[in-house]
């Protein structure tokens, strides 16, 4: 099944082109069928790049979905150009009233700043206060799960004495966790970031539940004990080439860093990359979809969580 976003957004036509089941606006006003509402709340400063990135997983599913790009209004960077974001983006007091089956909230380049020093972080956390009453289930990626642990349990980050960076195997927990169906017992997941949430303390933590595991990164995957809050501190949405263009860019600005770990082949920069974590991105996100949002959020919105005001 398709997934329904503006006729006009840049993605549109990559997702075609690679055979991505893709409903315009038009077609999908004469379909007599509700679809997911999917927000995304883009904190990446490549937003055209995530979000193709992301609409490719979520459209590559049974499930028809209609997705709704959000952005801050606290903070515009100047990455993706002014005009995309007001054609395509809302903020969140644009939706503040509205309610979703699932939400979706990126990483950023900010993790080496203190959560409270971020600019936009009273307008993450009202979103994350939201979320709890108008999203059935949130899907948090790398500096977003950091920040969520941190807000929602008390699990601080720690830095890293060198930039995690690479693909790393993982191995799974809980192999009847319904995020993990289908899952191989070891997978990969590519990583950049320079802090860590640390093991033991998801462990610890009685409400939450260690799903994928690394020797190498840490934590790969947990989530909340009923479901509504998943944790991916990896990015399992990169495309095949993210990494290297995250690595010449670093390079390019003089930045030390390493060759990323396990990508490319005999770690030579000069050679092409094989891309071993497409499978498991497609069911990672298939498997949330299905069984954390679909089996479980009700058919009538007005409904969510008790149907609760604002």
């Amino acid at each position: 099944m398709p997934v329904k976003i503006p006729d006009t957004l840049p993605a549109a036509r990559t997702l075609a082109d690679e055979n991505i089941f893709v409903m315009r606006q038009e077609r999908s006003m004469h379909q007599d069928i509700r679809p997911l509402r999917i927000a995304i709340l883009n904190l990446m400063p490549t937003k055209e790049r995530t979000e193709t990135q992301l609409l490719r997983l979520i459209g590559n599913t049974p499930l028809q979905v209609e997705a709704t790009l959000l952005r801050t209004a606290t903070y515009e960077g100047t990455n993706t150009a002014h005009e995309h974001l007001a054609a395509f983006y809302c903020t969140f007091s644009e939706v503040a009233a509205e309610r979703f089956d699932g939400l979706v909230i990126t990483g950023a380049p900010v993790e080496q700043i203190e959560f409270v020093q971020v600019r936009y972080w009273e307008e993450l956390l009202r979103v994350l206060e939201w979320a709890d009453r108008h999203v059935f289930s949130t899907l948090f990626i790398c500096w977003a799960a950091q920040a969520a642990m941190y807000h929602y349990y008390g699990i601080g980050k720690h830095p890293l004495p060198h930039k995690m960076f690479g693909v790393f195997e993982h191995r799974v927990c809980n192999p009847l966790s319904r995020l993990m169906r289908g899952f191989d017992d070891v997978f990969s997941i590519p990583v950049s970031r320079h802090t860590e949430i640390r093991e033991k303390d998801v462990a610890a933590c009685p409400l939450l539940e260690l799903l994928a595991v690394s020797g190498e990164s840490g934590v790969g995957l947990a989530q909340s004990t009923d479901g509504r809050r998943v944790f991916a501190t990896g990015h399992s949405e990169y495309d095949a080439m993210t990494l290297d263009a995250e690595y010449r860019r670093d390079v390019q600005k003089g930045i030390g860093v390493s060759v990323p770990k396990h990508y490319y082949p005999d770690d030579d920069p000069d050679k092409a990359p094989v891309v071993r974590w497409r499978g498991h991105a497609n069911l990672l996100f298939s498997n949330w979809l299905n069984y954390y949002v679909y089996q479980e959020t009700p058919y009538d919105l007005t409904r969510l969580l008790g149907g609760e005001s604002p």
